[in-house]
């Protein structure tokens, strides 16, 4: 990393850190902007991401999605595209290196005007193009993020400069290794977008029972079409990700919620215990009182106050 690039990484750690002065989730006065600290290694962590951008300053993190794991620290960035179950992992922390990043939600309906307006083109991934990725990030994109995190300092300068810096955040991404991802999402008629109406309806009504059948119609394509590319994109079914989306669920009501086992599987629309508990088991590795009790435990003297829930960042 030459002197400039080391300057300019210095300075994003020192802005996350400022801004972000204990360990956990820090919103911001930007909306759509969030901080993350970490001085210590996380257990796993669960929940859905959305479609974002997360840039580590400093440490390195840990994502799988299905069966496949993403791991990047302060020289990458992760995009999603979509929203997507995930668990993640904080692997390298400590309190004299925090674990440091941002996260920036992406209004992916506003991604055609500004394809328009910028006229950005390219070839296109095929369908089977992952809804996330991994790739080094660029000096352009660095310097973007960084003054959005200025604007913290300035937020009498929000209202006038924040539109302008975000159109630039996103151009960056459009034009950058995944910008292809991107842009797939913002073609109407593409089967990434069809695909990623599908996950916004199951992640909206994760509890009602899952007919495929009337899915498929909702978003316009056959049950074949949008099973394979549903898979492709998610990298699991329908019925997978709505597993996910509900065992994670039941796990936050839990937590947070002090829900008993029989109550959180109830509401997230298991109609039998058994098979709640079953496929609790077979996704965290406990049953559902032995895996949150595990980590009441692993809470107890913690100075972040905060449950174990996953962030974007």
């Amino acid at each position: 990393m030459t002197e400039e690039r080391q300057s300019r990484q210095q300075e994003l750690i020192d802005l996350i850190a400022r801004f972000a002065k204990t360990d956990g989730d820090h919103t911001t006065a930007i909306q759509g902007l969030n901080l993350y600290r970490r001085s210590t290694l996380d257990m796993p962590a669960c929940g859905a991401y959305r479609p974002s951008l997360a840039l580590i300053a400093q440490g390195t993190k840990q994502v799988t999605l299905a069966e496949e794991t993403y791991r990047y620290s302060g020289s990458d960035y992760l995009l999603t595209a979509l929203d997507l179950p995930v668990i993640t992992r904080i692997v390298e922390a400590s309190p004299e290196r925090p674990y440091l990043s941002m996260s920036f939600q992406i209004d992916t309906g506003r991604l055609p005007n500004l394809i328009a307006q910028t006229g950005v083109t390219g070839p296109l991934p095929g369908p089977a193009a992952r809804g996330m990725a991994v790739s080094p990030v660029t000096t352009d994109l660095r310097d973007a993020a960084i003054r959005m995190l200025r604007l913290l300092d300035r937020p009498h300068d929000i209202p006038a400069l924040l539109s302008l810096i975000e159109q630039e955040l996103v151009y960056r991404l459009l034009t950058g290794p995944q910008g292809a991802r991107l842009r797939q999402m913002a073609i109407a008629e593409s089967q990434s977008h069809q695909v990623s109406r599908a996950c916004s309806w199951l992640r909206d009504h994760y509890a009602l029972p899952l007919r495929i059948e009337e899915l498929a119609n909702r978003v316009s394509m056959s049950v074949s079409s949008l099973h394979h590319h549903f898979k492709a994109i998610t990298a699991m079914s329908p019925m997978q990700y709505q597993k996910q989306l509900r065992l994670q669920e039941a796990r936050r009501l839990m937590l947070e919620d002090m829900l008993d086992a029989g109550s959180a599987g109830h509401r997230v629309g298991y109609e039998s215990q058994s098979q709640f508990s079953r496929e609790y088991t077979r996704q965290f590795g406990a049953p559902p009182l032995r895996d949150v009790g595990r980590i009441r435990q692993s809470l107890v003297g913690r100075l972040t106050g905060g449950t174990e829930m996953m962030s974007e960042g």
